[in-house]
């Protein structure tokens, strides 16, 4: 295969090829959230103390593994490379190298976690009876975290080999196994808050034990040693290093936002948590489109095809900004309703109807962000993701500062301007721009 090769695939085929990758990944990306809530569920009705505790801890765990996410997206376009090269020993020793890679970070986190979890809790705030549960919550959860990270890489080396199915249908079950579990041990064990994240460590083991199950033989079978090669665990984690800065400059932006609504007052936070409930919700059938995006793109790529590389962009494009102006229209429509499902305070209500009017209105703009995201790191294209991550901040960061001292009637108007307008249009430029050219194509295994 060489660069300059027509396409051989319709866009009718592309298409089939991109919801075949799509779909069951948003199912296994909404499994998730919805696991949490009944999660969660379970804890409340231990007390406040425990729910707050349970939450606080959920928070520290959550924010390291979410760093942690490159271990997915690092595997998945390396694996898809090899794949597309029709390299397949290739493709398995790289996802053994980054399933070593997330046990070994996995191990020295957990033992970091463990010994320092009083003073993270203390630094959130965490203060008496909340600071005891969520002391409790984040070191029964340490356990579990080589075996949650080791289950993020084995989530990329499948989707690499173009299946999101099975990471669907492990999670489906093992999420619904921690539910049952969790009960098990919260209320007839009699364990409280540390209960559920014993359970939640013992099921990432089963799981992880599952994508082992799968992935090993496989390995095995194309004549891959299980043992690490140290070249291959490196690379993987300097790519995983660009992309953990892509995620901390997200992370900070965010966090930035939520420090400006706190300032502003009451209404303003509660309004803005409201607001970007939402749009961490539209995010979901976005990133579904990303990880199909990471996994093609590798694929055709490593084959040298970049002609169906470029329909493949075009398409996820053409669809991001579809979606975000169907999603964009119906929100318009239903914002002055939407937030009395969520609270009976009037003043957050017009305060959350003013933010999701300018949520709906970037909506295109959120659909083209979340599938170049995918489309450049399907590419390997990290190094250029973390930078822009860095500059788009950049020139968030005064609009931001503009935003907290904006005279106003509804100070989330200026907020959500800055962040749904300028902050996503500012990582659109840089996305964009990087895929004006083919800079971003590199082709082959490597």
């Amino acid at each position: 295969m060489t660069a300059s090769q027509p396409a051989t695939q319709p866009r009718r085929d592309l298409g089939r090829a991109i919801l075949a990758l799509a779909i069951p990944a948003l199912g296994a990306l909404i499994a998730e959230p919805l696991f949490l809530a009944a999660d969660t569920a379970i804890v409340g009705h231990l007390g406040v103390p425990e729910l707050a505790g349970a939450g606080l801890g959920v928070t520290v765990v959550s924010t390291g593994v979410g760093l942690l996410i490159f271990l997915a997206y690092s595997t998945t376009p390396a694996v898809a490379r090899h794949v597309g090269a029709g390299r397949l020993p290739d493709a398995f020793a790289a996802g053994r190298d980054g399933v070593w890679l997330a046990v070994a970070l996995g191990i020295v986190l957990a033992v970091t976690g463990w010994l320092t979890a009083p003073g993270l809790v203390a630094a959130m705030g965490g203060t008496g009876e909340v600071a005891g549960f969520a002391v409790d919550y984040i070191r029964w959860s340490m356990p579990g975290l080589p075996a949650m990270l080791l289950v993020l890489a084995a989530t990329g080396v499948l989707r690499g080999l173009q299946d999101t199915r099975t990471p669907l249908l492990v999670a489906t079950v093992g999420f619904g196994a921690n539910i049952g579990l969790n009960w098990l041990l919260v209320y007839g064990a009699g364990l409280s808050v540390a209960g559920s994240a014993i359970g939640t460590s013992v099921v990432q083991w089963a799981m992880a034990a599952v994508y082992l199950a799968l992935l090993v033989p496989r390995a095995r079978a194309e004549g891959v040693r299980l043992r690490p090669h140290a070249a291959g665990m490196i690379a993987m984690a300097q790519v995983g290093s660009w992309l953990m800065l892509r995620t901390v400059s997200l992370r900070v932006a965010i966090l930035a936002t939520v420090w400006v609504a706190t300032a502003q007052g009451a209404v303003t936070l509660a309004g803005h948590q409201l607001v970007f409930t939402l749009f961490t919700f539209l995010a979901f059938a976005l990133d579904a489109l990303a990880i199909a995006a990471q996994a093609l793109i590798g694929k055709e790529l490593g084959a040298g095809r970049t002609d169906v590389a470029h329909e493949l962009t075009r398409t996820m494009m053409r669809w991001g900004v579809l979606f975000g102006l169907v999603t964009g229209a119906v929100l318009a429509v239903a914002a002055p309703w939407v937030p009395w499902l969520f609270t009976q305070d009037q003043d957050v209500a017009r305060a959350a109807t003013v933010g999701l009017w300018v949520l709906a209105a970037s909506q295109p703009v959120c659909g083209l962000v979340f599938v170049l995201d995918g489309v450049l790191i399907g590419a390997g294209d990290a190094r250029y993701l973390a930078l822009a991550g860095l500059v788009a901040f950049g020139l968030y960061a005064p609009l931001l500062a503009l935003a907290a001292v904006a005279d106003v009637a509804q100070p989330i108007l200026a907020l959500w301007l800055a962040f749904g307008v300028g902050y996503i249009c500012a990582r659109a430029v840089t996305l964009v721009w990087r895929v004006r050219n083919d800079a971003w194509m590199r082709v082959g295994a490597a």
